[in-house]
């Protein structure tokens, strides 16, 4: 029975790694959708990490090439002003998807129906907020610079998609701890756009 019980211990803390690591990389797929997924599969391939049956195929030569160029391909676009909105109009869902991936991925030891709602409620979530969060502030850019400021937040949001990826993979405490305070801020920024919208809506409605 202990040794049954121990077992099981080590399955749920290995079950919380998997999925706190895939909560990490959601947020950096909401900043890079690419980022994370290449990190992912050349930690894969080095045997870093271990990845559930159905994504062992991440690991594999031809998924880097591809995630290698769509990474290369998505930080280009990014420099290009007021393209970069249109990508984050249609970014939202990829970004979602590649949380979902992500953390799918890592979740080695659970049954699938909860593996996936974990990845779908959880890494789609945090992934779709700190998607949204940054495409209002380039929004904001775009209207007080022109364009010419967005090329800076390209800049800081590649920054912290890395750096937010590799700390999951090396220190996953430390990059949630990072998720939470995007997630927060992500949130209050959403919720403030949102006030102000109800109030310019109010004032609308009263003249």
């Amino acid at each position: 029975m202990r040794g049954n019980g121990a077992n099981i211990a080590i399955m749920t803390s290995e079950s919380l790694a998997g999925i706190g690591v895939g909560l990490a990389l959601a947020a950096a797929a909401g900043l890079r959708v690419f980022v994370p997924l290449l990190a992912l599969s050349l930690a894969a391939r080095a045997g870093w990490v271990q990845l559930t049956p159905s994504f062992e195929w991440l690991a594999s030569a031809p998924a880097i090439v591809a995630l290698a160029t769509a990474t290369a391909m998505e930080v280009a676009a990014y420099y290009i002003p007021f393209f970069d909105n249109m990508l984050d109009a249609l970014g939202a869902p990829v970004a979602m998807a590649a949380g979902v991936v992500a953390t799918a991925a890592l979740v080695t030891d659970l049954p699938p129906w909860l593996q996936y709602a974990i990845a779908l409620v959880g890494a789609g979530g945090t992934a779709g907020l700190v998607h949204a969060s940054t495409s209002l502030l380039r929004l904001k850019s775009s209207a007080a610079t022109a364009g010419f400021g967005n090329p800076v937040l390209a800049t800081l949001e590649l920054i912290g998609s890395i750096l937010i990826a590799v700390l999951a993979l090396l220190a996953p405490v430390f990059a949630l701890l990072a998720v939470v305070a995007l997630v927060v801020m992500g949130a209050r920024r959403l919720s403030a756009r949102r006030l102000q919208s109800d109030r310019g809506a109010v004032r609308s409605s009263t003249r």
